[in-house]
């Protein structure tokens, strides 16, 4: 099932490609739109267990849902892992990667 998820610190084609880059290897389809705030992640999901591991992977890039409440410490964590996966995702954009 196709399922679409509001998504925070998402600001631009290296965050996207860090995102995609992520979670291609346990989902078939893997989009990022960035002509939208707040940016919208869509997977194809199979069961519950496909939907948590979404989560847990945005989240350890830096990138929680945003309905996903973190206390003031996990939110300024997430949006300081966002950056550095921001940097990685240009890093290999450039590369062509």
């Amino acid at each position: 099932m196709r399922k679409s998820y509001l998504v925070e610190n998402i600001r631009c084609e290296g965050c996207a490609n860090s995102i995609k880059k992520s979670l291609a290897p346990y989902f078939d389809f893997v989009e990022v739109d960035l002509t939208k705030m707040p940016r919208i992640v869509t997977v194809d999901l199979k069961n519950n267990e496909d939907e948590e591991k979404f989560k847990e992977i945005l989240i350890s890039l830096g990138y929680p849902l945003v309905d996903q409440e973190l206390s003031t410490a996990a939110a300024l964590g997430a949006k300081a892992k966002s950056f550095v996966s921001c940097a990685v995702g240009k890093f290999t954009l450039d590369k062509g990667e």
